[in-house]
């Protein structure tokens, strides 16, 4: 039995989690080792953090990069896929390119981009934007290919302009896929910042979390994944879950008329 949009039904998260918490509870007393911290523990590193600021200050350097990365890949690779969705000799020269950065591992593109340009902003932001842009091309260039000619020529005859033709043609019918695009990406953003962070800043969460490998403190890594996660969720069902159901609206006109 599963919720709307296929989603397991509420009732399964009041009891798998807090099934999963008494167990790691009971793990972590029969073990009693510094390597498998209580939840209560878990739970008391995060409030310290969170009084002194630490916490607030490394997640909001995490989202800042996440923000202008996913701003950039989403800006550049919708515009490119479009580019490549509606003209067969730009595709013809750049699916090489595309089919080769998409299959570039993100490590590699990280380390190269710290080497050529040093430990900066610019460096870590650039390896977040290059490993997304070839994922929201692809999707955005299979949603070109799509468009209605029909909506076209109609745009034609009533003599549209560029924007207009853009706003009131190809964005309600590519939003479906800017929204594929936009949740895949967000979920590739996060943990490829959390490695840029690891690898070469010095802040952010995947900073905090490098420290507290350095020491063993299982209960910060824990702690900062817990409010990691949290601040995913959030972005989840505020922003991504109200934009997935308006673009299921758009869906709908399209499968009546099918």
């Amino acid at each position: 039995m599963k919720g709307r949009a296929g989603r397991p039904p509420l009732w399964s998260y009041w009891i798998v989690l807090p099934s999963f918490v008494v167990i790691w509870a009971l793990t972590a007393w029969l073990l009693q080792s510094p390597l498998l911290p209580t939840p209560l523990s878990v739970l008391q590193t995060l409030a310290e953090e969170s009084a002194s600021g630490q916490l607030w200050h490394h997640l909001g350097a995490t989202l800042g990069r996440v923000c202008v990365a996913f701003t950039l890949a989403m800006l550049l690779g919708t515009a490119i896929g479009i580019v490549m969705g509606r003209s067969q000799t730009t595709n013809a020269l750049f699916d090489p390119l595309l089919v080769l950065l998409l299959n570039l591992p993100a490590l590699v593109t990280i380390i190269l981009m710290y080497v050529w340009f040093g430990l900066v902003e610019v460096a870590a932001v650039m390896a977040v934007v290059i490993n997304k842009v070839p994922n929201v091309a692809v999707t955005v260039r299979e949603g070109a290919r799509s468009l209605d000619h029909r909506l076209e020529e109609m745009a034609t005859v009533y003599q549209f302009t560029r924007w207009q033709r853009l706003r009131d043609v190809w964005v309600p019918q590519l939003f479906p896929y800017l929204m594929a695009a936009t949740r895949g990406g967000l979920a590739l953003i996060w943990k490829i910042v959390l490695v840029v962070e690891l690898l070469g800043r010095s802040s952010g969460v995947g900073f905090q979390l490098h420290m507290a490998f350095q020491v063993f403190d299982v209960a910060a890594i824990l702690a900062y994944s817990l409010a990691f996660i949290a601040v995913v969720q959030v972005i989840e069902l505020a922003i991504l879950q109200p934009l997935e159901r308006r673009s299921s609206r758009w869906r709908q006109p399209e499968a009546a008329h099918a």
